[in-house]
């Protein structure tokens, strides 16, 4: 069997100065749709993470973003694919929101109130709930 070569995908986590943070859901007609996730997309060849998620988040959005601050780096193996997320923090941005993907979107605090969440987001809330002293469930679980 052939070894798997991960994909790389830049995954911005957005968050305003109250400190909630944005999710969107995954859109009809994609793996793994319906399902909540923090915004981003593939890095393209000769991409670095920082243009390829400022790309991914104006084509999916309609912002453009002030930078991104690099954080955390995932390896995650989903069944149709094995990717490398790499999220970036990002605080500042201009224009309006514009789901063009026809995606929702929700601003959230922790406990998120919005499932299923991707099982590739889940470790993100809880690097956010460390880094916020935040203690217990950090979603719902499926039952």
């Amino acid at each position: 069997m052939a070894e798997r070569v991960p994909q790389d995908v830049a995954v911005g986590v957005l968050i305003r100065p109250d400190g909630a943070f944005l999710v969107t859901s995954r859109p009809a007609g994609k793996v793994y749709a319906g399902h909540w996730e923090f915004p981003g997309g593939k890095v393209e060849p000769g991409e670095t993470v920082e243009q390829a998620l400022a790309r991914e988040l104006h084509e999916e959005l309609g912002i453009t973003i002030a930078g991104a601050e690099r954080w955390q780096v995932q390896m995650f193996d989903y069944p149709h694919a094995l990717v490398r997320l790499h999220f970036c923090k990002v605080l500042a941005w201009a224009g309006e929101f514009e789901m063009r993907e026809g995606q929702a979107m929700a601003w959230q605090q922790l406990p998120v109130d919005v499932r299923p969440v991707l099982p590739g987001t889940i470790p993100v809330l809880g690097w956010l709930a460390a880094e916020r002293g935040f203690a217990g469930a950090t979603h719902d679980t499926p039952v």
